[in-house]
C-alpha cells in the first residue's frame, strides 16, 4: 500500500488530470509513479517535461535504459526497476544477460555499456565528483563530453521518479508485475 496517495483521473488536481488522461491513453493504464506524481502536479510535469528532453538527447534508447535501470537498481526502486525492465525487454528488445546484469548492478557483458553503467554509478556515488580516471575511462569506451553530462540529466530524471516511489512505497501496477 502506499503512503502517499495515487491520484486517479477521478481524484487528482485539476493541473494534473490532463497529464494523467494522455498517460492513460498513451499506455492504456496510468502507472502509479504517475498517480503518486500527480499529488505534485508540477512534480508530474517536471517528470514529463525531462522525461521528454531525456529521451532525445544523442544515447540510444538502449543506453538511456542502461542509465535507469542502473540508478533504479542503485536507488533500491523496484517500481522503477520493473518500468525500465519492461521498457528494455518490450520495446528494446535488449539482450536478457544485459537486463539481468544492470539488474543487479553486475558487470555487462557488452564493453562499451559496461562503461556506461559504471560511469553512472561513479556518477551517483560521488554526487559528480567522479575521479579523472572514471571520466577517462567512459570516454575512451567512446563516449564523448556530451554524452558525460546526459549522464547526469538521465540520473537527476533517475532520481525523481526513485525517491518518488521510495518515498511513497508505490505499489507495482499489475501490468508491470511480470517485470518486478
Amino acid at each position: 500500500m502506499s503512503r502517499l496517495t495515487i491520484q486517479t483521473l477521478d481524484t487528482a488536481h485539476d493541473d494534473a488530470k490532463e497529464r494523467l488522461a494522455n498517460v492513460k491513453k498513451n499506455n492504456g493504464f496510468i502507472p502509479n509513479l504517475i498517480g503518486v506524481l500527480a499529488n505534485a502536479p508540477t512534480a508530474l510535469e517536471t517528470y514529463q517535461v525531462v522525461g521528454a528532453i531525456n529521451g532525445r538527447n544523442s544515447l540510444s534508447a538502449a543506453e538511456r535504459e542502461v542509465i535507469q535501470i542502473t540508478a533504479a537498481a542503485n536507488n533500491g526502486c523496484g517500481f522503477c526497476v520493473a518500468g525500465h525492465t519492461a521498457i528494455a525487454r518490450k520495446k528494446l528488445a535488449m539482450p536478457e544477460d544485459i537486463i539481468e546484469a544492470l539488474r543487479g548492478t553486475q558487470a555487462l557483458s557488452d564493453p562499451k555499456l559496461n562503461a556506461l553503467a559504471q560511469f553512472t554509478l561513479a556518477v551517483m556515488a560521488n554526487k559528480g565528483q567522479v575521479a579523472d580516471e572514471e571520466l577517462a575511462d567512459f570516454l575512451a569506451a567512446g563516449y564523448t563530453q556530451q554524452n558525460a553530462l546526459e549522464v547526469v540529466l538521465g540520473v537527476s530524471l533517475a532520481t525523481l521518479c526513485n525517491y518518488a516511489n521510495n518515498l511513497a512505497k508505490t505499489p507495482i501496477n499489475p501490468e508491470l508485475q511480470p517485470f518486478a
